[in-house]
C-alpha cells in the first residue's frame, strides 16, 4: 500500500505509482520540490524500497549525509520510476490493482 501523507494537488489528475530502492549502505533523503503547492520528503534506509505516488513531471532528488552536510547524489524523473500495476483477483468477484515488483524497474542511486 502506498503511504500518502501529503496528497498531490487536485489539478494533477494523472498520478503514477513510483518505486525507488536505496542500494547503498547509507541513509538517504529523497524529496520532490518542483511541483507547485506540494512538497514530498522521505527518509530511505539502506536496502529499503520506497513506493509513492507522483505526477510524471515530478523530479525526485536523492541526498545523502556526509560530514553533517546533505549532498545531492542524483535527480531522477518520476516518469523513469513508474511501476506497472496489474489487476489480480482477491476473491471470487473482486479485482484489485496491485503493483508488480520487478527489480529491474527500480532505479537506485549508488555512491
Amino acid at each position: 500500500m502506498t503511504q500518502i501523507l501529503d496528497a498531490l494537488p487536485p489539478d494533477f489528475p494523472s498520478k503514477i505509482l513510483c518505486g525507488y530502492f536505496n542500494q547503498t549502505r547509507q541513509v538517504q533523503i529523497v524529496r520532490i520540490v518542483n511541483i507547485p503547492n506540494w512538497y514530498f520528503e522521505r527518509v530511505v534506509f539502506p536496502r529499503q524500497h520506497l513506493l509513492f505516488e507522483a505526477c510524471s513531471e515530478a523530479q525526485l532528488e536523492i541526498y545523502t549525509r556526509a560530514m553533517s552536510q546533505g549532498i545531492l547524489l542524483d535527480t531522477i524523473g518520476c516518469d523513469r520510476l513508474c511501476i506497472q500495476q496489474e489487476f489480480i483477483r482477491v476473491s471470487n468477484k473482486d479485482l484489485k490493482k496491485l503493483p508488480v515488483f520487478n527489480q529491474s524497474r527500480y532505479y537506485s542511486a549508488g555512491l
